[in-house]
Protein backbone atom coordinates (compact mmCIF):
# COMPACT_ATOMS: atom_id res chain seq x y z
CA UNK A 1 0.00 0.00 0.00
CA UNK A 2 1.21 3.48 -0.85
CA UNK A 3 -0.06 6.94 -0.12
CA UNK A 4 -0.64 8.79 -3.38
CA UNK A 5 -0.80 12.56 -3.62
CA UNK A 6 -0.45 15.27 -6.22
CA UNK A 7 2.29 17.89 -6.45
CA UNK A 8 1.41 21.18 -8.15
CA UNK A 9 3.93 23.80 -9.23
CA UNK A 10 1.08 26.30 -9.47
CA UNK A 11 1.92 27.95 -12.78
CA UNK A 12 -0.16 30.71 -14.35
CA UNK A 13 0.18 32.68 -17.55
CA UNK A 14 -1.88 34.56 -20.14
CA UNK A 15 -1.33 31.64 -22.55
CA UNK A 16 -4.65 31.10 -24.37
CA UNK A 17 -4.65 27.36 -23.61
CA UNK A 18 -4.20 27.79 -19.87
CA UNK A 19 -7.03 27.52 -17.37
CA UNK A 20 -4.84 29.43 -14.90
CA UNK A 21 -4.51 32.89 -16.39
CA UNK A 22 -3.82 34.71 -13.10
CA UNK A 23 -2.51 34.11 -9.59
CA UNK A 24 -6.10 34.16 -8.37
CA UNK A 25 -7.01 31.38 -10.81
CA UNK A 26 -4.15 29.23 -9.58
CA UNK A 27 -4.85 29.72 -5.89
CA UNK A 28 -8.59 29.11 -6.14
CA UNK A 29 -8.19 26.13 -8.47
CA UNK A 30 -5.57 24.66 -6.11
CA UNK A 31 -8.17 24.63 -3.34
CA UNK A 32 -10.81 23.13 -5.64
CA UNK A 33 -8.39 20.45 -6.84
CA UNK A 34 -7.49 19.45 -3.27
CA UNK A 35 -11.18 19.12 -2.41
CA UNK A 36 -11.84 17.02 -5.53
CA UNK A 37 -8.73 14.90 -4.93
CA UNK A 38 -9.96 14.05 -1.46
CA UNK A 39 -13.35 13.08 -2.88
CA UNK A 40 -11.84 10.56 -5.34
CA UNK A 41 -9.68 8.98 -2.63
CA UNK A 42 -6.28 10.62 -3.06
CA UNK A 43 -4.12 10.86 0.07
CA UNK A 44 -2.25 14.14 -0.33
CA UNK A 45 -2.26 17.64 -1.81
CA UNK A 46 1.23 19.13 -2.09
CA UNK A 47 2.40 22.43 -3.51
CA UNK A 48 5.76 23.66 -4.80
CA UNK A 49 7.16 27.02 -3.66
CA UNK A 50 9.07 29.36 -6.00
CA UNK A 51 9.81 33.05 -5.46
CA UNK A 52 9.96 35.81 -8.09
CA UNK A 53 7.98 33.66 -10.56
CA UNK A 54 4.43 33.32 -11.80
CA UNK A 55 3.99 30.29 -9.56
CA UNK A 56 2.86 29.54 -6.03
CA UNK A 57 5.07 31.28 -3.46
CA UNK A 58 4.01 31.99 0.14
CA UNK A 59 2.32 28.67 0.97
CA UNK A 60 0.64 29.11 4.34
CA UNK A 61 -2.52 30.98 3.29
CA UNK A 62 -3.14 28.28 0.67
CA UNK A 63 -2.42 25.43 3.09
CA UNK A 64 -4.77 26.92 5.67
CA UNK A 65 -7.52 27.37 3.07
CA UNK A 66 -7.13 23.78 1.86
CA UNK A 67 -7.17 22.59 5.46
CA UNK A 68 -10.42 24.43 6.12
CA UNK A 69 -12.09 22.97 3.01
CA UNK A 70 -11.02 19.33 3.44
CA UNK A 71 -11.30 16.71 6.16
CA UNK A 72 -8.92 13.82 5.52
CA UNK A 73 -6.29 14.53 2.90
CA UNK A 74 -2.69 15.30 3.89
CA UNK A 75 -1.59 18.84 2.99
CA UNK A 76 2.00 19.67 2.29
CA UNK A 77 4.76 21.45 0.44
CA UNK A 78 7.51 20.17 -1.78
CA UNK A 79 9.47 22.25 -0.86
CA UNK A 80 9.75 25.53 1.05
CA UNK A 81 13.12 27.17 0.38
CA UNK A 82 14.50 27.88 3.85
CA UNK A 83 16.93 30.49 2.53
CA UNK A 84 13.96 32.86 2.23
CA UNK A 85 12.37 32.12 5.61
CA UNK A 86 12.31 33.64 9.07
CA UNK A 87 12.27 30.38 11.09
CA UNK A 88 10.37 31.83 14.07
CA UNK A 89 7.67 33.50 12.00
CA UNK A 90 7.41 30.26 10.03
CA UNK A 91 6.78 28.33 13.26
CA UNK A 92 3.76 30.54 13.91
CA UNK A 93 2.43 30.24 10.34
CA UNK A 94 2.92 26.48 10.26
CA UNK A 95 1.35 26.02 13.67
CA UNK A 96 -1.74 27.97 12.61
CA UNK A 97 -2.12 26.06 9.33
CA UNK A 98 -1.70 22.74 11.10
CA UNK A 99 -4.31 23.57 13.73
CA UNK A 100 -6.78 24.67 11.04
CA UNK A 101 -6.28 21.33 9.25
CA UNK A 102 -6.48 19.44 12.56
CA UNK A 103 -3.00 17.96 12.31
CA UNK A 104 -2.80 17.09 8.60
CA UNK A 105 0.17 19.26 7.61
CA UNK A 106 3.15 17.45 6.06
CA UNK A 107 5.66 20.24 5.58
CA UNK A 108 8.48 19.76 3.07
CA UNK A 109 11.43 22.11 3.50
CA UNK A 110 14.89 22.29 1.97
CA UNK A 111 17.81 24.47 0.99
CA UNK A 112 15.86 25.12 -2.23
CA UNK A 113 16.64 25.02 -5.93
CA UNK A 114 18.23 27.58 -8.25
CA UNK A 115 15.88 30.57 -8.27
CA UNK A 116 14.70 33.21 -10.71
CA UNK A 117 17.05 35.93 -9.46
CA UNK A 118 20.60 35.94 -8.16
CA UNK A 119 20.64 35.41 -4.39
CA UNK A 120 16.94 36.20 -4.16
CA UNK A 121 16.95 35.68 -0.41
CA UNK A 122 18.99 38.89 -0.05
CA UNK A 123 15.93 40.86 -1.17
CA UNK A 124 14.06 39.26 1.74
CA UNK A 125 16.61 40.78 4.13
CA UNK A 126 18.93 37.82 4.75
CA UNK A 127 22.72 37.59 4.54
CA UNK A 128 25.20 34.78 4.87
CA UNK A 129 27.14 34.38 8.09
CA UNK A 130 30.92 34.57 7.78
CA UNK A 131 32.26 31.58 5.86
CA UNK A 132 28.76 30.30 5.14
CA UNK A 133 27.33 29.14 1.81
CA UNK A 134 23.68 29.57 0.92
CA UNK A 135 23.25 25.81 1.41
CA UNK A 136 24.71 26.18 4.92
CA UNK A 137 22.28 29.01 5.61
CA UNK A 138 19.32 26.90 4.47
CA UNK A 139 20.28 24.07 6.78
CA UNK A 140 20.99 26.45 9.69
CA UNK A 141 17.55 27.98 9.36
CA UNK A 142 15.97 24.55 9.08
CA UNK A 143 17.52 23.47 12.37
CA UNK A 144 16.34 26.68 14.06
CA UNK A 145 12.83 26.00 12.76
CA UNK A 146 12.88 22.41 14.05
CA UNK A 147 14.12 23.48 17.48
CA UNK A 148 11.34 26.03 17.98
CA UNK A 149 8.66 23.62 16.71
CA UNK A 150 9.23 21.48 19.81
CA UNK A 151 7.33 24.08 21.82
CA UNK A 152 9.90 24.54 24.58
CA UNK A 153 9.92 28.02 26.11
CA UNK A 154 12.95 30.16 25.25
CA UNK A 155 11.93 33.84 25.50
CA UNK A 156 12.16 35.87 28.72
CA UNK A 157 8.70 37.28 29.56
CA UNK A 158 8.09 40.97 30.13
CA UNK A 159 7.49 41.59 33.87
CA UNK A 160 4.77 44.07 32.89
CA UNK A 161 2.98 42.35 29.99
CA UNK A 162 -0.22 43.42 28.31
CA UNK A 163 -1.73 40.02 29.17
CA UNK A 164 -0.84 37.61 31.99
CA UNK A 165 1.93 35.13 31.12
CA UNK A 166 2.23 31.51 32.17
CA UNK A 167 5.20 30.78 34.43
CA UNK A 168 8.65 30.31 32.91
CA UNK A 169 10.06 31.13 29.51
CA UNK A 170 7.62 31.66 26.67
CA UNK A 171 7.27 29.65 23.46
CA UNK A 172 5.87 30.71 20.11
CA UNK A 173 2.12 30.48 19.66
CA UNK A 174 0.02 28.92 18.34
CA UNK A 175 1.80 25.67 19.10
CA UNK A 176 0.63 22.56 17.25
CA UNK A 177 1.53 19.40 19.11
CA UNK A 178 3.01 16.76 16.82
CA UNK A 179 3.91 19.00 13.89
CA UNK A 180 7.62 18.50 14.58
CA UNK A 181 7.13 14.84 13.63
CA UNK A 182 5.69 15.79 10.23
CA UNK A 183 8.56 17.77 8.73
CA UNK A 184 10.24 16.50 5.54
CA UNK A 185 13.54 17.44 3.92
CA UNK A 186 13.95 17.62 0.15
CA UNK A 187 17.33 16.03 -0.59
CA UNK A 188 19.18 16.20 -3.90
CA UNK A 189 22.20 14.23 -2.70
CA UNK A 190 22.96 11.14 -0.66
CA UNK A 191 24.72 13.21 1.99
CA UNK A 192 21.76 15.54 2.60
CA UNK A 193 19.41 12.55 2.78
CA UNK A 194 21.57 11.11 5.56
CA UNK A 195 21.64 14.55 7.25
CA UNK A 196 17.83 14.64 7.13
CA UNK A 197 17.64 11.26 8.84
CA UNK A 198 20.10 12.30 11.52
CA UNK A 199 17.91 15.34 12.25
CA UNK A 200 14.66 13.33 12.39
CA UNK A 201 13.03 14.57 9.22
CA UNK A 202 11.17 12.51 6.67
CA UNK A 203 12.61 12.40 3.14
CA UNK A 204 11.30 13.94 -0.05
CA UNK A 205 13.17 12.93 -3.20
CA UNK A 206 12.01 14.51 -6.42
CA UNK A 207 12.65 13.89 -10.12
CA UNK A 208 16.13 15.37 -9.86
CA UNK A 209 19.24 14.48 -7.87
CA UNK A 210 22.95 14.94 -8.19
CA UNK A 211 24.48 12.30 -10.42
CA UNK A 212 26.69 10.47 -7.92
CA UNK A 213 27.31 7.15 -9.65
CA UNK A 214 26.29 7.27 -13.31
CA UNK A 215 23.57 4.69 -12.71
CA UNK A 216 19.96 5.16 -13.90
CA UNK A 217 18.02 7.76 -11.96
CA UNK A 218 15.62 5.37 -10.22
CA UNK A 219 18.54 3.19 -9.09
CA UNK A 220 20.45 6.16 -7.65
CA UNK A 221 17.30 7.38 -5.94
CA UNK A 222 16.63 3.94 -4.44
CA UNK A 223 20.19 3.86 -3.10
CA UNK A 224 19.67 7.33 -1.60
CA UNK A 225 16.51 6.12 0.14
CA UNK A 226 18.27 3.05 1.57
CA UNK A 227 21.09 5.21 2.92
CA UNK A 228 18.49 7.47 4.50
CA UNK A 229 16.66 4.58 6.17
CA UNK A 230 19.94 3.14 7.49
CA UNK A 231 20.88 6.55 8.94
CA UNK A 232 17.48 6.88 10.64
CA UNK A 233 17.89 3.46 12.22
CA UNK A 234 21.46 4.21 13.30
CA UNK A 235 20.31 7.48 14.92
CA UNK A 236 17.83 5.53 17.05
CA UNK A 237 14.85 7.77 16.36
CA UNK A 238 11.43 6.53 17.45
CA UNK A 239 8.84 5.63 14.84
CA UNK A 240 9.23 4.82 11.18
CA UNK A 241 10.62 7.32 8.66
CA UNK A 242 8.51 8.22 5.66
CA UNK A 243 9.81 8.68 2.13
CA UNK A 244 8.12 10.29 -0.86
CA UNK A 245 9.23 10.29 -4.48
CA UNK A 246 7.80 12.50 -7.23
CA UNK A 247 6.96 11.30 -10.71
CA UNK A 248 5.25 12.57 -13.85
CA UNK A 249 2.89 9.68 -14.68
CA UNK A 250 0.06 9.79 -17.21
CA UNK A 251 -2.23 6.89 -18.08
CA UNK A 252 -3.41 7.31 -21.67
CA UNK A 253 -7.06 6.31 -21.48
CA UNK A 254 -8.72 8.72 -23.93
CA UNK A 255 -7.97 10.87 -26.96
CA UNK A 256 -7.26 13.97 -24.89
CA UNK A 257 -4.59 12.11 -22.91
CA UNK A 258 -2.98 10.94 -26.13
CA UNK A 259 -3.09 14.46 -27.55
CA UNK A 260 -1.42 15.97 -24.48
CA UNK A 261 1.02 13.22 -23.53
CA UNK A 262 1.05 10.54 -26.25
CA UNK A 263 4.11 12.11 -27.84
CA UNK A 264 5.87 12.64 -24.51
CA UNK A 265 9.61 12.80 -25.21
CA UNK A 266 10.98 12.58 -21.66
CA UNK A 267 10.85 8.79 -21.51
CA UNK A 268 14.53 8.46 -20.64
CA UNK A 269 16.69 9.97 -17.93
CA UNK A 270 18.52 13.15 -18.80
CA UNK A 271 21.85 14.51 -17.64
CA UNK A 272 22.29 18.22 -17.08
CA UNK A 273 23.87 20.79 -14.83
CA UNK A 274 22.32 22.91 -12.09
CA UNK A 275 24.01 26.03 -10.76
CA UNK A 276 26.31 25.72 -13.80
CA UNK A 277 28.76 23.22 -12.33
CA UNK A 278 26.83 20.46 -10.56
CA UNK A 279 26.09 17.41 -12.68
CA UNK A 280 22.54 16.23 -12.09
CA UNK A 281 20.33 13.45 -13.36
CA UNK A 282 16.68 14.11 -14.18
CA UNK A 283 14.25 11.21 -13.96
CA UNK A 284 12.11 10.18 -16.91
CA UNK A 285 8.39 10.79 -17.32
CA UNK A 286 5.89 7.96 -17.74
CA UNK A 287 3.09 8.18 -20.31
CA UNK A 288 1.53 5.02 -21.76
CA UNK A 289 -1.56 2.87 -21.96
CA UNK A 290 -2.36 1.51 -18.46
CA UNK A 291 -1.08 -2.04 -19.10
CA UNK A 292 2.25 -0.76 -20.36
CA UNK A 293 2.45 1.81 -17.60
CA UNK A 294 2.07 -0.90 -14.96
CA UNK A 295 4.98 -2.85 -16.49
CA UNK A 296 7.24 0.20 -16.60
CA UNK A 297 6.45 1.41 -13.09
CA UNK A 298 7.02 -2.06 -11.63
CA UNK A 299 10.67 -1.68 -12.68
CA UNK A 300 11.15 1.64 -10.83
CA UNK A 301 13.23 0.74 -7.76
CA UNK A 302 12.77 4.05 -5.98
CA UNK A 303 8.98 3.89 -6.13
CA UNK A 304 9.21 0.45 -4.55
CA UNK A 305 11.32 1.86 -1.70
CA UNK A 306 9.00 4.82 -0.98
CA UNK A 307 5.77 4.79 1.00
CA UNK A 308 4.40 7.92 -0.68
CA UNK A 309 4.16 8.80 -4.38
CA UNK A 310 3.58 12.39 -5.44
CA UNK A 311 2.17 12.76 -8.95
CA UNK A 312 3.29 15.98 -10.60
CA UNK A 313 0.31 17.50 -12.38
CA UNK A 314 -0.20 19.97 -15.24
CA UNK A 315 -2.14 22.47 -13.14
CA UNK A 316 -2.54 24.85 -16.10
CA UNK A 317 -4.95 22.38 -17.74
CA UNK A 318 -7.59 22.99 -15.10
CA UNK A 319 -9.25 21.17 -12.24
CA UNK A 320 -11.47 18.80 -14.21
CA UNK A 321 -8.70 17.46 -16.41
CA UNK A 322 -6.32 17.02 -13.48
CA UNK A 323 -8.99 15.10 -11.56
CA UNK A 324 -9.27 12.86 -14.61
CA UNK A 325 -5.46 12.35 -14.64
CA UNK A 326 -5.42 11.43 -10.96
CA UNK A 327 -8.48 9.20 -11.17
CA UNK A 328 -6.93 7.29 -14.07
CA UNK A 329 -3.91 6.40 -11.93
CA UNK A 330 -6.08 5.38 -8.98
CA UNK A 331 -8.39 3.20 -11.06
CA UNK A 332 -6.19 1.75 -13.80
CA UNK A 333 -2.66 1.64 -12.39
CA UNK A 334 -2.50 1.67 -8.58
CA UNK A 335 -4.52 -1.57 -8.01
CA UNK A 336 -2.43 -3.52 -10.51
CA UNK A 337 0.77 -2.53 -8.72
CA UNK A 338 -0.57 -3.28 -5.24
CA UNK A 339 -0.65 0.35 -4.22
CA UNK A 340 -4.37 0.09 -3.52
Amino acid sequence: MKKIGFLSFGHWSKHPAYSTQTASDTLLQSIDLAVAAEEIGLDGAYFRVHHFAAQLASPFPLLAAVGAKTNRIEIGTGVIDMRYENPLYMVEDAGAADLISEGRLQLGISRGSPEQVIDGWRYFGYELAEGETDADMGRRKALAFLEKLDGVGFATPNPYPMFPNPPGLLRLEPHSQGLRDRIWWGAASNATAVWAAQNRMHLQSSTLKYDESGKPFHVQQAEQIRLYKDAWKEAGHPGEPRVSVSRSIFALVNDMDRYYFGQETDRADKIGFIESDKRAIFGRSYAAEPDQLVKELAMDEAIQEADTLLLTIPNTLGVDYNVHVLRAILEHVAPELGWR
